[in-house]
């Protein structure tokens, strides 16, 4: 399946999704989450999902991940639209959040963060393929960011829907993942 062909069915088919079968399918993927074998972790990139794009609710996977870390540092994407890239800024409970491009929530702080500082990344995505390869939204921002990580940084996807075969399109600077939860499995890459 090509890219754009993935990003309009998988759209399309997360739009479909009522309240009440959100809040169960991200239950479901935070009960996987919690069988996944992560290590102890210091540093995390999460994001805030849109709500408008029906996206998993990633703050059920950021309560778990600082309840099992108790000293967990957190950060959030900041995007630069006029460089396309983007930068992972730390947070704690007091950070305001505001709209960035593109309706992602970002922090309104300057403690930035190298991308090699972070055990783990929640990477988002519409769909993936048996390869860890993912069909973000076509803008390159994370495949950039994660291309300056340290090795063992684990890239985990969040996703409502099963892989597909594969993403005929993929290219060169796409990086895949190390681990997708999906709400009835854990696929390690």
């Amino acid at each position: 399946m090509l890219k754009y062909e993935a990003r309009k069915i998988y759209r399309e088919k997360r739009e479909e999704f009522s309240e009440a079968e959100k809040t169960k399918l991200d239950d479901l993927l935070l009960i996987q989450f919690q069988k996944a074998e992560i290590p102890f972790l210091h540093t995390v990139l999460s994001y805030r999902s849109i709500q408008d794009n029906n996206e998993p609710n990633t703050e059920l996977i950021t309560g778990f991940l600082e309840f099992k870390n108790p000293a967990l540092h957190l950060a959030y994407p900041k995007i630069n639209n006029n460089t396309v890239t983007m930068q992972a800024v730390m947070v704690d409970a007091d950070t305001a959040f505001e709209k960035g491009p593109y309706n992602v929530s970002e922090p309104i702080s300057t403690h930035i963060l190298s991308p090699t500082a972070f055990d783990l990344i929640l990477v988002p995505l519409l769909i993936f393929d048996k390869k860890g390869f993912r069909v973000g939204y076509g803008r390159g921002f994370y495949d950039k960011y994660l291309s300056h990580c340290r090795p063992d940084c684990i890239k985990v996807g969040l996703c409502y829907f099963e892989p597909i075969d594969e993403i005929a399109d993929k290219d060169e600077f796409d990086v895949p993942l190390d681990l997708c939860i999906t709400p009835h499995n854990i696929y390690v890459f």
